[in-house]
């Protein structure tokens, strides 16, 4: 993958004929939904003709040239590219320089490109199909990639010529994510013929073992892919699940070293007790001698140790130059060191301490030798991992001669220590040598076993004088020690030629390419280079010993064992069913299909129909797909074309049944601009025909009479008609008179026209595809005012503004309805009733009746034109009155009053209670309220509720608006069946319809003034609740509402219409809408409307005063410094703007005695900021919310019960929390508070001694807490962690910074000695602070993300942690 810096990277140098400008083309190929995504990215000359172009294109794309198009993609004006044309790009109107030319790989006059036979090598058969691959032709930008720098120019690597897999004869490995370091490995190993070979002669025993999870079996499997295979490059996915991965293993980089000790340690494990169990020792394992000799006496002790790679040093540690080349640096590895001074060695023969040598030597050198060029470091001066850039060369042919050991291993002065190697098998153990590659943990070594065996070392004898090994493979990394990219250079044994496997791409290079991996950095650096600088050099050398005995070559194909021939034809016939697929997917239409069920209602699949296919069979498997077969007959559906957007049906298909798909559809494409429908009909009908040019209407017929708005008909219509037709056509399909037809077009969002000119067409009106109408025909007179103040509008009107809300109420107990305080306004004529002791569902049902009842009363006397004009004034007060008996519902409607003239009605809205007391009432809804209490009352300052009965009885069934508001802007609409209701049908009683006001947006929270005078003039605005059913809501139906309401109502209205189902006042019940996670939040902006709402939104109501204007929610918790949980939560109360903290102590105090039983004294506590758990400022008695203290919505207050009565009296002065350490006991005592008058130093001391501890000024040494209060610290850490003793005068300096309340300091004895424990006490210790310190929520210490280890599950994946998450 790119590193972060390729951004940057300055531009490789080009050779040859590429020093002319290239101009970079991108292509994307849109003539299939399969190729849509992909790109081609070609890299050429800029005097390349266009013909050439077509043909390195169609060799590239995998098409027979001449059987496509390219087209700018950028633009539509220019016309496409002339295949033919010899002029050359830049003549052309390309762009040289890196600048990106787009361009379009398009049909050709309707067909699609003809694919191009295997035998021409192109990447049709390459398996890149996914999206997310690119094909590129050209010099490779940086490791390979695509679009890796601004400039598309890389330093990463420059190759000779890029050339095609048919022309290299190698296959490519699909980079998964990140994991290019895994491809370089496993390509290595591929061309390394004795492993390829000991590979293929190992047979995989399927019943004994899953493939899935056999790693050699896998291994063995993309080596014949890798060997024979007609694709450019293959994936690699079977392989890492047979590892034990999992996808998120593909983002992970690894160290190819480590994955290479990994894989070979998993490769033993697995062929344990077979022929190949001593394979990876044989290739690659070597011997050598750690030894110490004594100066003195010569006496020597030493081991054998084995290893599978040398590593070897870059640039020594504290060296200011690197070691130039790998020769030097082996000669480095085996330089022994002495040891004297403090560092002597321990003589067995001197009994005592000598200076000696110590160091390695060679005993045995691999075949396959592998060296490690150490390139990764830390650099300490700024704590990253770097890696080292120097240029370190290493020759094609290395004489290992000079480094083997000629000693005999033992001598008469030497003794032997010689261990079998298993421990320190991968690993030179040496101070100059990582000692990262230890298996002695099985967990770092990144195998799992179930158990522990030790692997035999098998010693292979090799000659001195063969010791010259042939470079075979660089593995080269390109980035830095944050990141980088992996590739492979290798030579083939076949024919001697270097490849770069640089993941899909392979191409021939260079031993000048070689060279350029030695590495070596521009410019001058320092000791270490940059912690994030990047570049490109080799990482790990593969060499091979020369030994014609014993150098193999590759198998050929006819030699191949019988079972590798077998998976090799099983592999062939599994890629011949792939490219059959890939053949079927590139001529398959795929497209969105819809269907109205009969039974299932609109449903929505999608067609994937072979182009030659007819419309006949692409019916019957839409027919099936949507599940159809039973329920309507297959001669009753045909399919048409359709556009689910606009919810229009374009045309229908007569006479075309044998047609192709891929002739009606346009041809395989990507996408298409339009779906199809299978519509279906009853026996007895017959399919309309759709006609191209058509418009689809939706017309809605509108009744004045029940105010209902029926379903809609659909029906279609031409663009060119007039009015007048168009009227003519919807007479016929509803029934209406056109004569005295009126329609409404909706033409978007929040527009209503009435069509009234009779000879202008439909197109003049705005008619498009898909149109809704409302059409009305009746006698009324409502046609004779203007349309924005008649009936039909207001219908619509509210037709287009009414949502449905879920309302769930709060829990309500049978039988305390009868006990319920009703609230009636002073000079009613209405009797007070009871609502009986009955059901939630059954309150709701009469409330809904009567006020329907009542609704009709007052249609029917508005419009015989009756008033009164002595009705009564309503009272500033509100009485509260007992129901004693549940007996007197029965008479209820008997009692409504029914008649009232609309000014005294308008002066009754606007009338509130001016003094203390109730809210006014709806005599006939009978809403009641749970009794309250004194303090409750006396708290009620202005409550007053508009009453609903007169805002019902303000208009008639006939006026829906005020007509004094003049126009509504509209809202969104919502289907016709959630508002088809009528108020006089008997079929919607125990329903409730009523009419309420809406506030303008005054930028308050408040309905009213402050004297309470209504703030604007009200709109009428539709309400209607009723039960909810089982099929409403999610809820409980007994507790829920149904509410339909218009969007444009305010919150305040709201509430009031939801008084009566609530059973108490607005200001005594809250509104929380709830959100799609369940959460719930308090809307509170009464003067906000509910435009924000949309259909089937839930909304719960709970019972509790709701906030005035000025009011704020406080949540109040009490601080308990010494408990293990300080914060307790306490209440939820209720702060006023301008009141004073002791006023808001004494309205809390109460509720505090009655809800948590404390009986506190007022000047035993104190309320104090809370930031998270976190005590902050005292607030003084005397200070005014809102003045002297911020608050806010939902805000959190501390309360703090005091012990004296309270000391803080100024702002000048400061409360510390502080707390003794005892290093003696290792114990922390109880938190104490200081009132300090200043911010110095002294004081706190001297308060510290005087006050609270007595320990001596000089001897008292105190640090401030860290973190979150309490500010928890293990007892074994804190004498060390803390900034004991500040250097500093005054507490707000640093490192101190208190300069607020509620700060933490901890103070000591300085001449007290900390407890002496034993390992076991501290243990103990430990064990109990850990505990202690989990249940506070502190950690005990910090651990930083570690790095996830490579490993490879010989089980088939990693064993879960049932305690783990």
């Amino acid at each position: 993958f790119c590193p972060p810096e390729s951004t940057n990277c300055p531009p490789y140098p080009i050779q040859n004929a590429a020093e002319e400008p290239r101009a970079l083309c991108i292509i994307q190929d849109i003539t299939s939904a399969k190729t849509v995504n992909e790109r081609l990215t070609l890299n050429l000359p800029a005097s390349t003709t266009l013909s050439k172009l077509y043909e390195d294109v169609a060799h590239k794309a995998g098409y027979v040239n001449g059987t496509f198009g390219l087209a700018w993609g950028n633009t539509q004006d220019m016309a496409p590219l002339d295949h033919s044309s010899e002029m050359s790009l830049s003549e052309s109107g390309f762009e040289p320089g890196g600048k990106r030319n787009f361009l379009q790989l398009t049909d050709k006059d309707g067909e699609q490109p003809q694919i191009a036979s295997d035998e021409s090598g192109t990447a049709d058969s390459s398996g890149l199909d996914d999206s997310s691959q690119e094909r590129f032709i050209g010099p490779l930008l940086r490791d390979g990639t695509p679009g890796c720098s601004g400039d598309y120019s890389s330093p990463s690597y420059s190759y000779s010529s890029i050339l095609s897999k048919s022309e290299t004869g190698y296959v490519g490995l699909v980079n998964q994510a990140m994991t290019c370091y895994l491809n370089s490995l496993l390509q290595t190993l591929f061309m390394t013929p004795e492993f390829r070979n000991a590979l293929y002669n190992w047979e995989f025993e399927e019943q004994e073992e899953d493939p899935v999870t056999s790693i050699p079996y896998q291994l063995q499997r993309l080596f014949v892919l890798l060997q024979t295979s007609k694709k450019r490059a293959i994936e690699t996915t079977d392989v890492t699940r047979s590892f034990g991965w999992d996808s998120s293993e593909a983002w992970q980089q690894h160290d190819v070293q480590e994955l290479c000790r990994v894989m070979f340690d998993a490769l033993e494990q697995k062929w344990k007790q077979t022929e190949q169990a001593d394979l990876i020792n044989q290739l690659y394992q070597g011997k050598l001698k750690d030894y110490v000799r004594c100066l003195e006496c010569g006496y020597e002790s030493w081991r054998i140790d084995t290893y599978l790679d040398i590593p070897l040093v870059i640039r020594p540690f504290g060296a200011s130059q690197a070691y130039g080349s790998v020769e030097e640096a082996l000669q480095a590895f085996i330089q022994p060191e002495t040891l004297d001074g403090p560092n002597q060695y321990f003589c067995e023969r001197c009994k005592k301490k000598c200076d000696a040598r110590k160091g390695l030597r060679f005993l045995h050198f691999p075949y396959l030798l592998t060296l490690q060029l150490k390139r990764f470091d830390f650099d300490y001066t700024t704590m990253h991992r770097i890696k080292l850039n120097d240029r370190m060369t290493f020759p094609e042919e290395l004489d290992m001669s000079p480094f083997i050991d000629v000693e005999d291993e033992k001598s008469p002065q030497t003794e032997s220590c010689t261990d079998s190697g298993a421990e320190n098998e991968g690993s030179c153990h040496s101070d100059q040598m990582s000692n990262d590659f230890s298996t002695d943990d099985c967990v770092d070594e990144g195998i799992c076993l179930d158990s522990t065996s030790r692997i035999v070392i098998l010693q292979v004898s090799a000659k001195n004088s063969l010791l010259t090994f042939e470079l075979f493979s660089v593995m080269v990394h390109s980035g830095s020690a944050a990141g980088g990219h992996y590739y492979a250079c290798i030579k083939s044994f076949s024919d001697g030629q270097w490849y770069s496997f640089n993941d899909q791409h392979v191409s021939k290079i260079t031993q000048d390419d070689i060279r350029k991996t030695y590495g070596g950095s521009s410019g001058s650096r320092g000791y270490f280079s940059g912690a994030f600088a990047s570049s490109t050099n080799a990482y790990m050398l593969i060499y091979r010993l020369k030994d014609p005995s014993r150098n193999a070559k590759f198998l050929a194909v006819e030699d191949f064992p019988d079972h590798i021939k077998r998976l090799v034809q099983k592999e062939k016939e599994s890629e011949e069913q792939e490219k059959r697929q890939r053949e079927i997917e590139r001529n398959t239409c795929k497209i969105k299909l819809f269907c109205m069920h009969p039974v299932k209602m609109m449903m929505e699949s999608k067609l994937e129909v072979h182009k030659d296919k007819t419309l006949r069979e692409a019916t019957e498997m839409a027919y099936k797909m949507m599940e159809l077969e039973g329920v309507v007959p297959l001669d009753c559906c045909r399919l048409v074309k359709y556009d689910e957007f606009h919810e229009y049906l374009e045309r229908s298909y007569e006479g075309e049944e044998d047609t192709p798909m891929g002739l009606l559809l346009g041809g395989v494409k990507s996408s298409y601009m339009f779906d199809l429908l299978l519509e279906t009909r009853r026996p007895d009908q017959v399919f309309q025909p759709y006609k191209p040019g058509e418009v689809m209407v939706k017309v809605h017929v509108v009744n004045l009479k029940s105010e209902t708005i029926a379903s809609p008909v659909s029906v279609r219509a031409y663009l060119n008609q007039t009015i007048t037709e168009f009227k003519q056509l919807i007479a016929q399909a509803t029934g209406l008179s056109a004569e005295t037809m009126r329609v409404v077009l909706e033409r978007c969002y929040n527009d209503l026209r009435l069509l009234y000119v009779p000879n202008k067409t439909l197109k003049a009106e705005g008619f498009f595809r898909s149109n809704k109408v409302f059409v009305e025909s009746s006698e009324l007179t409502d046609h004779q005012v203007p349309f924005t103040d008649s009936l039909l509008w207001k219908l619509l009107d509210r037709h287009g503004n009414t949502i449905r809300l879920l309302v769930l109420l709060p829990e309500q107990s049978p039988g305390t309805l009868a006990n319920r305080t009703l609230f009636q306004k002073v000079g009613s004529d209405s009797d007070v009733l009871s609502e009986g002791a009955k059901g939630n569902r059954k309150s709701v049902e009469a409330i809904l009746e009567e006020s329907t009842e009542k609704l009709k009363n007052l249609s029917l006397q508005q419009q015989q034109g009756s008033s009164t004009s002595d009705s009564q004034k309503s009272s500033d007060a509100s009485d509260f009155e007992h129901i004693e008996s549940p007996t007197q519902e029965a008479d209820s409607n008997s009692s409504l009053c029914v008649a009232a003239d609309n000014r005294e009605l308008e002066n009754r809205i606007r009338a509130t209670s001016a003094g203390s007391g109730g809210a006014s009432s709806d005599p006939e809804n009978h809403f009641a309220c749970e009794e309250r209490s004194d303090s409750e009352v006396n708290n009620d300052r202005s409550t007053s509720s508009v009453d609903s009965d007169i805002l019902s009885s303000s208009h008639s069934s006939d006026t829906l608006c005020n007509a004094d508001s003049g126009p509504i802007q509209l809202a969104n609409g919502l289907d016709s069946h959630s508002i088809t209701s009528s108020r006089r049908s008997k079929a919607h009683e125990g329903k409730k319809e009523t009419w309420d006001t809406a506030e303008e947006d005054s930028g308050t929270d408040s309905e009213y003034d402050d004297n309470g005078k209504s703030k604007a003039e009200a709109q009428y605005l539709y309400f209607r609740a009723e039960p909810c059913s089982q099929d409403d809501a999610s809820w409980n139906s007994q507790k829920c509402l149904v509410v339909h309401v218009d969007k444009r109502i305010t919150l305040a209205a709201f509430k009031l219409n939801l008084e009566p189902y609530v059973g108490v006042t607005s200001t005594q019940f809250k509104v929380f809408r709830v959100y799609a996670n369940n959460q719930e939040f308090e809307s509170v902006r009464l003067n906000e409307t509910l435009s924000s709402f949309s259909d089937d939104n839930k909304i719960t109501i709970r019972l509790g005063r709701a906030l005035k204007k000025g009011e704020y929610r406080v949540k109040v918790y009490q601080l308990l410094v010494n408990e293990p949980e300080p914060c307790k939560f306490l209440v939820d109360t209720v702060f006023a703007k301008a009141m004073t903290v002791r006023q808001s102590k004494e309205e809390l105090l109460p509720q505090l005695k009655e809800q948590c039983k404390l009986d506190l004294s007022i000047d035993r506590v104190r309320l104090r900021k809370k930031t998270w758990k976190n005590p902050g400022t005292v607030f003084l008695d005397y200070h005014v919310y809102e003045e002297d203290i911020s608050i806010s919505s939902n805000w959190e207050v501390f309360l703090e019960v005091l012990d004296e009565p309270e000391k803080m009296k100024s702002m000048s002065q400061l409360a510390v929390l502080t707390r003794r350490w005892s290093p003696s006991t290792m114990k922390l005592g109880p938190f104490q508070e200081v009132i300090l008058e200043s911010s110095s130093v002294e004081e706190l001391k001297e308060k510290v001694c005087l006050e609270i501890s007595g320990i001596p000024l000089e001897n008292l040494e105190f640090a401030k807490g860290r973190g979150t209060f309490p500010c928890d610290i293990s007892v074994l850490e804190i004498h060390q962690d803390l900034d004991w003793n500040p250097k500093v005068s005054t507490l707000n300096v640093w490192p101190l910074y208190i300069c607020d309340d509620g700060a933490v300091v901890f103070y000591r004895d300085s001449t007290e000695e900390p407890l002496e424990l034993s390992e076991d006490e501290r243990n103990e210790l430990m064990k109990k602070e850990s505990s202690r310190l989990l249940k506070t929520g502190h950690r005990v210490s910090y651990s930083p993300r570690k790095e996830k280890a490579l490993k490879i599950y010989l089980d088939g994946g990693p064993a879960k942690d049932p305690g783990q998450d």
